[in-house]
């Protein structure tokens, strides 16, 4: 859909926001940071990181593009502080969360067990992680933003286990399994009814709870 806005149609230019700055020099939008983060947000999860681009974000948030400029240098920054965003929100406040829950650690490891099954926050997170894991493929600041919240969610994990009282080596393998498991069952949520992932959740929390026996010497 073209943007283009003539004179005859002045009702619509008067709508867009200009980059135009007030007397005092600041911009005139009132568009923040965070609203260009979540729209390109919203279309990296649903239409992938190709569509990510300024002039299409500036076109559906009704702003010229000259907007967008006023809070970042260029496509490359807003890309940078939409990952920074996502590790705020999906890993370090997550684990915050997660942290003052609950004292018992295996109460919080069954909270780490349940994120898949959270409803539709869950289902949101996990398309915007499945589309950001897509595009670490293919892009090094993606993948290390990937791998920097891989990490941080694994030791968070392993510090439940070893609470739990495993030695950390064995505490960070469970961990690595748990983590595992958490982000398969969130990437396919359509496996089984309910019931079945329910039993599958109760399954792995059973085993990886479950004190193996030494090996023989």
């Amino acid at each position: 859909m073209s943007t283009h806005t003539s004179a005859a149609k002045p009702a619509r230019k008067k709508r867009q926001i200009t980059d135009a700055p007030e007397s005092d020099g600041s911009p005139r939008n009132t568009l923040t940071p965070e609203s260009w983060i979540d729209a390109a947000t919203e279309v990296l999860a649903y239409q992938g990181i190709d569509r990510v681009r300024v002039d299409l974000l500036a076109q559906q948030l009704g702003v010229t593009r000259g907007s967008f400029y006023w809070h970042f240098r260029d496509r490359e920054d807003l890309l940078r502080r939409v990952l920074r965003a996502w590790h705020e929100l999906a890993t370090e406040q997550l684990t915050v969360r997660l942290e003052h829950a609950h004292t018992d650690a295996l109460e919080q490891l069954r909270d780490v067990v349940s994120l898949p099954f959270r409803g539709r926050s869950a289902e949101r997170a996990a398309r915007i992680e499945l589309a950001i894991r897509a595009w670490a493929r293919r892009d090094e600041m993606a993948r290390h933003a990937v791998d920097e919240a891989d990490a941080s969610r694994i030791g968070y994990i392993a510090q439940i286990f070893s609470s739990l009282g495993f030695a950390i080596g064995e505490a960070r393998s469970r961990a690595f399994l748990l983590y595992s498991y958490v982000v398969a069952e969130s990437q396919m949520s359509n496996q089984g009814t309910s019931a079945q992932r329910m039993a599958r959740s109760r399954l792995v929390e059973k085993l990886l709870t479950q004190v193996l026996p030494s090996d023989p010497k």
